[in-house]
């Protein structure tokens, strides 16, 4: 006879924090010793507590997998773009968990057409072999393209090992770097410049300058960054004439320029860092263009010469529009294109220059649905007719479109087939507003098939949130959902504040002191959907993963019987606990999302909100926790502690589960097949505690 798992029951360690005057209690801090066996049983007992709960969805997460899988085009590559001499795109094989990297020589033309054979440079799956995580960081092709410098992550904890290979013969070179984050070629395709991170903080804090076929033990350290706010980036202008090594902060940044062909010299800075003032560089015939907010928060273009790119010698070449945020602009020889956003939808409008160097009149690039994402693709190649844009939505599978300055025409290159039998036209999307208890109207995503959808509040609804970091939560496809489509599930997702739909003022009113306005947000836009008719009040599932499992926390605290169910990943619930200690990784840098616990203040509110720190005795929806023990965001220990903790205070027998992916990071299983699997676990949970039959 098979023994029955009572669930696990974490030993308590009691132990307080005294400050601000305030006690903060703590007792399962003990799970925080990664290498400790009794911390490893424990996540294992977890783990076996959940499968066995788990175990009456065996065959409905069989042919959830099934289904999701009919659904993707297994064998598949992406549209070509140029650089160079050559033609890049990626593949996917049937059967295969990771993309192949391939290339063709351009044609004598420059073109497509009579390309030469298809070269796989780099195959993702031999450097899975015999690993159980792979991550491929980045890939950067030298400009003579001869060598590839890229980096990869074996475990998950996005500690990202660089590596180079000689195209020419297929080997990788001696020369490794460990800890790197970014990296770009000089001019010579023999001069690497990377960044790398604090062995602790994980904070990307020095520029390196490397020689190829040199050990990198010599290296020499071009830059360090003081400031444990910021963190180092490297990067190249479009028209690869310079390097530019950026530091920002949330709230800050700074770029100092170097040219590519010149990678023994010293970068210069464009502009100090001021405070609260971010900006971003790149360069077109003499001019650096800067995107930059400081002459209002939905920024502004300016010019600068390279001999004098200091603040004053800015010139303005694009406005602040006071009602419409500047995103990022894409710069070309003869024109660049601006992204911004419009009642929280993006827009792509494209600008020729004029002979003068001037700007002429904005061409927008129209799209016909209600709520979509849209965005810059591969484009970079500096001297081009073309923008490659793509395009989705809650109905439309992911499309690449090619635009042609001169014409004004989209062409479309390729949209992502969806085998199995899926019709656009059986599914419906709408935009939908709710006015927040402070007036502000909060726009939600929604999208349901037609057939199964009754505006009567009988069907099972799910809404996804996130709302932090200024991030605009996008409204792509995914052929996944078309498993709870079918089932009768509408789904919504609610672009709260603290999210950046509405460019930095929506994420400054979703942060710091007033934190709190997300999670309103998110409770009035449920509620909105439960009072129009578009869910089942009893029948409310909720997703939302690390900042958005903050989310799941606080709302379930404030509200717990407006939800029926929670979906929760790598959450980021015990916030008083991580933001005291400055030691872990992001901590410091966090201060300007969240705000600083050694302040009095910022102590007192954030603790207002931390799931854990406001866990009550009383019933709680059903939950399914998930996370992975070499997360470096949100460590596997805040989950851990969070449902420990929890167990001792519900009082009914809604499922409480916590799922620890032993093999992975932040982002889940790295191979598709496994991260299929995944989510066909996440919905068989859904589901069921829904009562909606397989």
């Amino acid at each position: 006879m098979q023994t029955v798992l009572k669930a696990p029951t974490a030993r308590r360690e009691p132990k307080t924090l005294e400050i601000h005057g305030t006690t903060l209690p703590d007792d399962y801090g003990w799970l925080r010793e990664k290498t400790s066996p009794e911390t490893i049983e424990y996540l294992n007992l977890e783990n076996a507590f959940t499968e066995q709960e788990m175990g009456s969805t065996k065959e409905m997460q069989a042919k959830l997998y099934a289904e999701m899988l009919s659904h993707i085009k297994e064998t598949d590559e992406s549209v070509p773009y140029r650089r160079g001499g050559w033609f890049y795109l990626t593949r996917t094989v049937e059967g295969l968990q990771y993309s192949l990297h391939c290339r063709r020589a351009a044609g004598p033309d420059g073109t497509l057409d009579g390309a030469g054979a298809e070269i796989t440079f780099l195959d993702v799956n031999k450097l899975a072999e015999g690993q159980a995580f792979m991550s491929l960081g980045g890939l950067s092709v030298s400009p003579d393209g001869n060598l590839l410098a890229y980096s990869t992550d074996n475990t998950g904890f996005r500690q990202y090992t660089l590596h180079i290979r000689d195209l020419r013969t297929g080997e990788d070179l001696a020369d490794q770097a460990v800890r790197v984050g970014s990296f770009a070629w000089a001019a010579d395709s023999a001069t690497l410049f990377y960044t790398t991170e604090d062995e602790v903080t994980k904070r990307h804090d020095r520029l390196f300058r490397h020689i190829v076929a040199t050990d990198t033990a010599t290296d020499v350290q071009v830059h360090h960054e003081p400031d444990e706010r910021f963190n180092l980036g490297v990067g190249r202008t479009r028209d690869e004439r310079y390097l530019l090594m950026e530091a920002g902060s949330h709230t800050t940044s700074e770029a100092r320029f170097l040219p590519a062909s010149e990678p023994f010299g010293e970068f210069t800075l464009i502009a100090p860092r001021v405070d609260d003032q971010e900006y971003s560089v790149d360069h077109r015939d003499g001019l650096f263009y800067i995107h930059v907010n400081d002459a209002g928060e939905n920024f502004r273009i300016v010019t600068a010469p390279v001999a004098t790119p200091d603040r004053e010698h800015w010139t303005e070449f694009l406005p602040e529009d006071k009602e419409v945020p500047l995103e990022d602009f894409d710069l070309f020889k003869d024109f660049f294109v601006t992204s911004t956003r419009r009642q929280g939808l993006p827009v792509l409008e494209v600008y020729p220059f004029l002979a003068d160097g001037s700007k002429g009149v904005p061409q927008p690039i129209a799209f016909p649905e209600p709520t979509y994402t849209a965005g810059a693709h591969a484009n970079p190649e500096f001297a081009t007719s073309v923008f490659r844009y793509s395009y989705q939505s809650l109905v439309a599978p992911a499309s690449v479109y090619e635009y042609t300055v001169a014409t004004g025409a989209s062409l479309l290159l390729k949209q992502q087939e969806v085998p199995g039998g899926f019709d656009r036209e059986l599914y419906a999307s709408e935009r939908v507003w709710v006015t927040a208890e402070d007036g502000v109207r909060i726009p939600i995503s929604v999208v349901y098939k037609r057939e199964t959808f009754q505006r009567d509040g009988t069907n099972p609804l799910y809404v996804y949130g996130y709302g932090s970091y200024g991030y605009a939560l996008p409204v792509g496809f995914s052929g996944s959902r078309l498993s709870l489509l079918d089932r009768g599930i509408v789904l919504a997702y609610a672009h709260i504040r603290g999210g950046g739909e509405m460019g930095d003022a929506w994420h400054d009113a979703g942060k710091m002191m007033v934190k709190r306005t997300t999670f309103t947000d998110f409770i009035a836009a449920t509620e909105h959907l439960v009072r129009e008719g578009y869910g089942a009040k009893d029948r409310v599932a909720i997703e939302g993963g690390s900042a958005g499992g903050l989310l799941m926390g606080a709302v379930v605290n404030l509200r717990p019987e407006l939800f029926s169910v929670v979906l929760s990943h790598v959450p980021f619930v015990d916030v008083m606990n991580t933001m005291l200690d400055a030691s872990l990784p992001l901590t410091v840098a966090e201060y300007e999302e969240w705000g600083n616990p050694n302040e009095a203040e910022a102590f007192g509110y954030m603790r207002s909100y931390s799931p854990y720190d406001n866990l009550v005795a009383g019933k709680y929806p059903a939950m399914l926790v998930k996370t992975s023990l070499n997360d470096s965001q949100v460590m596997y220990w805040e989950p851990a502690k969070y449902v420990a903790k929890l167990r001792t205070l519900k009082s009914n027998e809604t499922p409480l589960l916590l799922h620890i992916n032993m093999d992975a990071g932040h982002g889940g299983a790295s191979g598709r097949y496994d991260y299929l699997k995944e989510i066909a676990f996440d919905y068989a949970f859904l589901l069921r505690e829904l009562g909606v039959e397989g």
